[in-house]
């Protein structure tokens, strides 16, 4: 009924095509996507749609189980708030509605069964800057007038609680900690760089969308001004002639060649999606060890998922 600025259909995102110069796409809130979809019994890999900043308004034409987590856009049903991280039932002829960022930026909504399209390149992942993915294949965000096609469940296997636990639940108002992996250009860089790098408050600039976001406080220098282009990879950290980072998401382009920090760990690169403009955040080194450890544990709640199945019949 009303697409807001920006809703994308994405599922876990389009990998073996980087020596194409096509990019991985995928949720920007691996963290939140990943939820949306257990919670509504969805395998791994099932699209869901990422709605930034709010105006998206949509009717059921069937009763649907969703889930709905991620940023709080002050979503309602028929004007009566949606609760968050936890599945519900959208009845037929409701309107559901998203409204402006309480906190957060980007929200996700996941419908039992999955949303269904066309897969482009192995993925149904939406990059509207390659013009690939989405519900008709050709990059492009939901417009007024769109009619989204369901899958049909299939039978749910073991318990899959319909509530996340309240633990789990990310607090968008509080400051971001981001944990990076040092490793790249890193040694470049001078000390004094290297202790405000992880000892100042960067805030988020206006510049940030899905391909990265830009950092600014104090200016990192480095003996490297550039280097022969070289693969990139999410969650790198580039830092420009300026001295002001920019920390690279799904949409990235996959080759670049500024000197890098490191990397963000993927969930950090979650949370940073989720940050508003002016919103401050700090960057913590962390070992690839912990890193690992922190990642498989994420992933292991959703491994006794079913593996996506491709071909089942929209409702």
């Amino acid at each position: 009924m009303r697409a807001g600025p920006l809703a994308l259909l994405q599922d876990s995102g389009r990998f073996g095509a980087r020596h194409l110069g096509v990019t991985q796409g995928g949720p920007a809130d691996l963290y939140s996507w990943a939820w949306a979809n257990h919670l509504t019994g969805n395998p791994w890999g099932t699209a869901n749609l990422e709605v930034t900043f709010g105006g998206l308004q949509l009717v059921a034409v069937k009763d649907l189980d969703i889930a709905i987590t991620g940023a709080d856009l002050a979503v309602t049903i028929e004007h009566n708030p949606v609760p968050l991280w936890q599945r519900i039932t959208w009845k037929e002829g409701e309107i559901l509605r998203f409204s402006a960022p309480v906190s957060g930026l980007r929200a996700y909504l996941a419908v039992c069964g999955g949303f269904a399209a066309e897969p482009v390149l192995g993925s149904v992942a939406c990059v509207t800057r390659e013009q690939l993915g989405g519900f008709r294949g050709d990059g492009m965000k939901l417009a007024p007038g769109d009619e989204l096609s369901v899958f049909c469940p299939e039978p749910a296997s073991g318990q899959i609680s319909g509530q996340a636990p309240e633990e789990i639940v990310p607090d968008f108002s509080q400051p971001a900690f981001l944990h990076l992996l040092p490793g790249a250009q890193i040694a470049s860089f001078s000390g004094r760089s290297l202790f405000d790098a992880f000892n100042a408050w960067w805030q988020v600039d206006d510049r940030a969308d899905r391909m990265g976001v830009r950092l600014t406080g104090p200016r990192l220098r480095s003996s490297i001004s550039t280097l022969v282009s070289e693969g990139i990879n999410l969650g790198g950290v580039q830092v420009p002639p300026d001295g002001q980072p920019i920390v690279l998401l799904n949409d990235r382009q996959t080759i670049g060649g500024y000197p890098r920090l490191g990397s963000l760990t993927p969930l950090s690169a979650s949370r940073l999606a989720q940050c508003l403009p002016r919103e401050r955040v700090r960057l913590v080194a962390r070992g690839s060890a912990a890193a690992v450890k922190e990642h498989r544990a994420f992933r292991a709640v959703f491994q006794f998922m079913p593996r996506l199945m491709r071909g089942r019949a929209p409702s």
